[in-house]
């Protein structure tokens, strides 16, 4: 397939239909086929180099379909201040690729310069909420974009904390101005995990702030549930999934597949039964 040397972004935001992770063994693939899919979201730090294979794929994919930038790296609950150099690279990749949505997690990863490879919890407190609002604020300020923030799967619970988790997404919405990415799978790992009610969760997320949904698959082990993104989304998952529709409304879906990655036509496959459910539910609205 002959390609033009320059490329354009498709502005705008992002369509209300499913997209699928963007996997570099599917680059050649994706650009051959161009498959029937809304729109693809790539992990921003993949991307963060000067050149090379990963910004090239991601050039010309971004040239056809809609973009999401989601971030593993930033560690907005970390004590720490921000790494001036990861934002840097970030507002780069924010300028050159013009994603409809930017997006980051509810977590932290990094302390006196070290950065560690896991998504670690925060303890839901006052002080906490004071660190990560505003290092959100510094984030948006520098992008000069809202950006999203994800609630993660967590395998503990802190004794000392003062609220819980749909109240400090609540507040930091608030207290931010950020948006919410809503992980239907990591809401009912911990659901399974801790006993939370998940109906009830979404019941108090701010609606209004929720701009992307992710969808995955996890794995059980010593009785609790892991999140793993290896697997096809679990059917309880799937009515979990239902759930949020009918409360906050169709929105852009994410099928997340990082581990154990699958043939594209799988991918396609699940981004499939949610675009369905998403229609579904414009329906009905």
């Amino acid at each position: 397939m002959d390609l033009p040397t320059h490329y354009r972004a498709i502005p705008g935001p992002l369509p209300c239909s499913a997209g699928i992770g963007l996997r570099a063994p599917h680059y050649g693939e994706i650009l051959a086929t161009r498959p029937d899919v809304g729109w693809f979201e790539a992990h921003s730090e993949n991307y963060f180099g000067d050149g090379g294979q990963p910004l090239y794929f991601l050039e010309r994919v971004r040239s056809l379909y809609p973009l999401s930038l989601h971030g593993v790296g930033l560690s907005l609950g970390s004590a720490d201040d921000l790494d001036r150099e990861h934002l840097r690279k970030l507002k780069s990749l924010v300028a050159r690729f013009e994603p409809a949505l930017v997006s980051e997690h509810l977590s932290w990863g990094a302390f006196a310069g070290r950065h560690f490879n896991d998504l670690l919890p925060l303890p839901y407190t006052e002080e906490a909420l004071r660190i990560v609002s505003a290092h959100v604020r510094q984030t948006q300020d520098v992008l000069g974009r809202q950006i999203l923030v994800e609630n993660i799967s967590a395998y503990l619970r802190f004794q000392h904390a003062t609220m819980d988790e749909a109240d400090f997404i609540s507040a930091l919405v608030s207290a931010s101005g950020c948006g919410v990415l809503l992980d239907v799978n990591n809401l009912y790992v911990n659901a399974v995990n801790h006993g939370i009610d998940p109906i009830a969760y979404l019941e108090r997320i701010p609606l209004q702030a929720v701009g992307e949904i992710h969808l995955a698959g996890f794995d059980s082990a010593a009785g609790m549930l892991i999140d793993t993104h290896g697997k096809r989304v679990a059917e309880p998952v799937w009515e979990l999934y239902r759930h949020a529709l009918a409360r906050v409304g169709p929105a852009p879906t994410l099928i997340e597949w990082d581990t154990d990655i699958p043939a594209l036509s799988v991918l396609l496959d699940e981004a499939g039964r949610a675009q369905t459910m998403l229609e579904e539910c414009h329906a009905a609205a």
